[in-house]
């Protein structure tokens, strides 16, 4: 298992960590996902066939991409 925990600038709120668990839990392969909308991070855990990589792109689909 792989974990990574990413700064999301756009995160303002608990609804917008809520917004993104929702979404990153649709791909297969994420296995938890926690978010502190104070420090604007949120820290994913997940093996394959998740990658970083398409985590990454889920996130900026979704309008909260990583710094």
């Amino acid at each position: 298992m792989e974990k990574e925990t990413f700064t999301i600038p756009n995160i303002s709120c608990g609804h917008c960590v809520n917004a993104i668990k929702n979404e990153l839990t649709e791909v297969n392969g994420i296995k938890s996902v926690e978010g502190n909308p104070g420090d604007k991070t949120i820290t994913i855990e997940w093996d394959a066939p998740a990658t970083i990589e398409n985590i990454k792109n889920k996130l900026k689909e979704i309008n909260y991409p990583s710094a």
